[in-house]
């Protein structure tokens, strides 16, 4: 069962869209299940300016994609590469164990929209590894069946 946070997200995701002149872009995906992730983001100041994300897929990865735009958005870009999908999950009022792996996506995501903001401008990337690329990350593991 979703949490009521989970449902808003889902039916009123924040943050929508693409910003076209983006500083940096993340875009993930999950062939097993189908979900797919796009977050685009504005720095001013190594922070966060402003955030958007495309998703296609479960209500999951849409609340998922949603609530990590809205924790992200204000924050350093450290900061921001630093958030984990159980903060996601937590900040969603919990995920049914079959969907923790879409918020493996979001912060995978918005790592790799910061990662290649700075590599842009010759810096290092901050954000980690990308686990929903990790050849050990299998959704099966956590995720029978998504609900696309």
């Amino acid at each position: 069962m979703y949490s009521e946070k989970v449902m808003e997200h889902f039916a009123n995701p924040r943050n929508v869209g693409v910003i076209e002149d983006a500083d940096g872009v993340g875009e993930v995906g999950n062939p097993v299940c189908g979900d797919v992730m796009k977050i685009t983001i504005k720095v001013a100041d190594d922070r966060i300016h402003d955030i958007k994300f495309q998703t296609l897929g479960c209500g999951a990865a849409i609340a998922t994609s949603s609530i990590v735009t809205e924790m992200a958005k204000g924050m350093t870009l450290a900061d921001a590469a630093a958030i984990t999908k159980q903060q996601v999950a937590d900040e969603l009022g919990g995920l049914p164990p079959a969907k923790m792996h879409c918020s493996v996506l979001a912060t995978d995501g918005l790592k790799r929209a910061i990662d290649d903001y700075l590599v842009k401008h010759g810096r290092e990337p901050i954000g980690g590894p990308i686990l929903s690329e990790d050849p050990d990350f299998d959704p099966h593991e956590v995720d029978e069946e998504c609900e696309v």
